[in-house]
C-alpha cells in the first residue's frame, strides 16, 4: 500500500518506519509522517512527536474524516544540520483542506512539531 504522505513509497518503507520508532531525519519528513498519522488515526505518534511545551494533554481524531492528499508549498531550515525548520503545506480531506506554516524544532537529535 502506498504511503498517504504522497512520496509514492510503500507505507512500511516510508512513514511506517517513523511510526515504528525511527526518528525522522528532517522536519519535512516528520511533517509528512504526522500527516500520515492523521490519515491512519495514530494519535500516539502525533502526541509523541509534539513538542512538550505545546502538546495537548489529549488528542481526539474524527474517525470518519478521510485525508485525501498533501501538498508541500515551501520549507526553510529543517535539514540534517538545522535545529529549527518551517514547512508550509496544505492537507486535503473530504471536508476541505487545511493550510499551515508549521514550526519544528530538533532536540537531542529528534524533530518535534512545535506549532
Amino acid at each position: 500500500m502506498s504511503c498517504p504522505c504522497g512520496l509514492g513509497e510503500p507505507y512500511d518503507a516510508c512513514c511506517g518506519r517513523f511510526h515504528a520508532g525511527k526518528p525522522a531525519p528532517t522536519a519535512e519528513l516528520l511533517m509528512r509522517s504526522r500527516y500520515t498519522a492523521f490519515a491512519r488515526g495514530d494519535t500516539a505518534y502525533l502526541l509523541r512527536t509534539w513538542h512538550p511545551t505545546t502538546r495537548p494533554r489529549r488528542l481526539r481524531l474524527d474517525p470518519t474524516q478521510v485525508w485525501t492528499g498533501l501538498e508541500i508549498h515551501d520549507r526553510s531550515g529543517g535539514g540534517l544540520f538545522d535545529a529549527e525548520g518551517v514547512v508550509e503545506f496544505t492537507a486535503h480531506h473530504d471536508r476541505g483542506s487545511q493550510h499551515e506554516r508549521s514550526r519544528f524544532v530538533r532536540e537531542d537529535g529528534a524533530w518535534t512539531y512545535l506549532d
